[in-house]
């Protein structure tokens, strides 16, 4: 996957096909929110997997009920590159089995 920075409007144009997923502050973010604290647990753990296999980790945020995933490439200078989006398609993916929406 490339490491180079996309522009905004690649960015925003990857976006649309991620509902929920916003482009702010250089990183990409989504909150899921959870029918409880088990399943808003479960699926950070989830994502953390898949984050390893990748080798891409993005900032997890676990609260009562919402997961709070925000993402950048350190690497390529705090902007969003490819591995970013390819990130949130895979955790889109994955949120709908443990019930987030």
């Amino acid at each position: 996957m490339s490491g180079e920075p996309l522009s905004q409007k690649e960015i925003e144009d990857r976006l649309r096909g991620l509902p929920g997923w916003a482009f702010e502050d250089d990183r990409i973010q989504r909150t899921y929110r959870l029918g409880s604290h088990l399943a808003a647990s479960a699926l950070v753990a989830h994502i953390a997997v898949v984050q390893d296999e990748l080798d891409h980790h993005s900032d997890l945020t676990l609260g009562y009920d919402t997961v709070r995933v925000s993402v950048n490439t350190h690497s390529a200078g705090d902007a969003v590159t490819e591995t970013d989006l390819a990130l949130a398609e895979r955790v889109e993916a994955l949120a709908p089995a443990h019930g987030a929406r």
